[in-house]
């Protein structure tokens, strides 16, 4: 059995390195097992065996033929935190190597493919809350350890302004700071996650150690006023928690300001629909009917 030990969880150049190179050495799924140096994989705590390599060791090796759809699946699905994920996308690889295997394993119902492709999709996923889910917060001058968490440059200017703290289900921090990059190009902030950071200095992206939630600052006042705000939008007659769940499910609340509001609106949500069709006049809750099932004749 081959180790080859990847340097981190996203370590995308790594993995592609080690596979083409296991491929021309015709070292089949069974043989290798791929694994990470932050301990994850099937080969997870057994970097100090003698048949254990660095992937960045490794000679390079001539690109492997593959379609680009099938390129941004397997680096996608890599991002997920099953730990077998390496040796799932090496094992479709190395079918997309063999003329005889190559057609099955380029069947989308193929089942490597298929799992790799809900790998890929709860990545996506993680992806689409990450980007609805950060809340930045002004980070104050009395705060150096998340100063010093951040990275700040000798550059006044370049100092952080804005610092968020997020917990992803995947490995997806990297995946989406260019969003953030481009959103708030003119900021300084920072991202913070249990398995590593990125800071954005106006011009570049720079990743970043591990982090705990005490290194990110805490309510300030325009979070009082965004509370405000949220609180008077909520419409009681509109709610559905079940949808609500679905799209900001329970796991994010924690993180997020407004989820102090959302027990004591929902729980107050029937009350106040109450009294608000109450206040209607009959005329007015006819037309409500009317525009519920259509313009009446």
């Amino acid at each position: 059995m081959q180790h080859i030990a990847l340097e981190h969880d996203t370590d995308w150049a790594g993995f592609t390195r080690a596979a083409r190179w296991a491929v021309h050495a015709g070292l089949a799924p069974q043989a290798l097992s791929l694994a990470t140096r932050t301990g994850t994989g099937s080969s997870a705590g057994l970097f100090d065996g003698d048949a254990t390599v660095a992937a960045a060791s490794l000679p390079d090796t001539a690109a492997l033929r593959l379609p680009g759809a099938l390129v941004a699946l397997l680096q996608r699905a890599t991002l997920h935190r099953e730990p077998q994920r390496f040796d799932l996308a090496y094992r479709l690889l190395w079918r997309l190597s063999q003329p005889a295997l190559r057609p099955q394993a380029l069947d989308p119902l193929d089942a490597d493919r298929r799992r790799l492709d809900l790998l890929a999709k709860a990545v996506q996923r993680d992806m689409h809350k990450a980007k609805a889910f950060v809340r930045f917060r002004p980070c104050a001058e009395a705060m150096p350890s998340a100063r010093a968490t951040t990275h700040p440059t000798a550059d006044p200017e370049a100092q952080v302004q804005q610092v968020a703290w997020f917990e992803p289900e995947h490995h997806v921090l990297m995946a989406v700071a260019p969003f953030f990059a481009r959103r708030f190009a003119n900021l300084r902030w920072a991202i913070l996650t249990p398995d590593m950071s990125v800071r954005w200095d106006g011009h570049e992206l720079h990743p970043g150690p591990p982090a705990r939630r005490e290194h990110a600052p805490g309510p300030d006042a325009g979070e009082a006023l965004w509370l405000a705000y949220y609180a008077s939008i909520f419409n009681p007659a509109r709610t559905k928690p079940a949808m609500m769940k679905k799209e900001m499910p329970v796991r994010y609340w924690r993180n997020l300001p407004e989820a102090v509001l959302i027990a004591p609106l929902l729980a107050g949500a029937a009350e106040r629909t109450g009294r608000m069709l109450a206040q209607t006049t009959p005329v007015q809750r006819q037309r409500r009917k009317g525009q519920g099932g259509g313009r009446p004749g």
